[in-house]
């Protein structure tokens, strides 16, 4: 069964963050959904935290 992958944009910049891609340079795995992404997680280009973030 394929996963569903979805994209959160940043509220501030619209940063996205792809869970198909995740964020290798970051330590974040291909394929890692949102919600298991670090608490302390923040935008790469401004800096906001990930509550600050919306599914797309």
């Amino acid at each position: 069964m394929d996963k569903e992958f979805k994209i959160y944009a940043c509220d501030i910049c619209g940063w996205e963050y792809k869970e198909e891609e995740g964020l290798p340079d970051e330590g974040i795995e291909p394929g890692t959904a949102w919600e298991d992404v670090p608490a302390g997680f923040k935008c790469p280009i401004c800096g906001v935290p990930k509550d600050k973030f919306s599914e797309q």
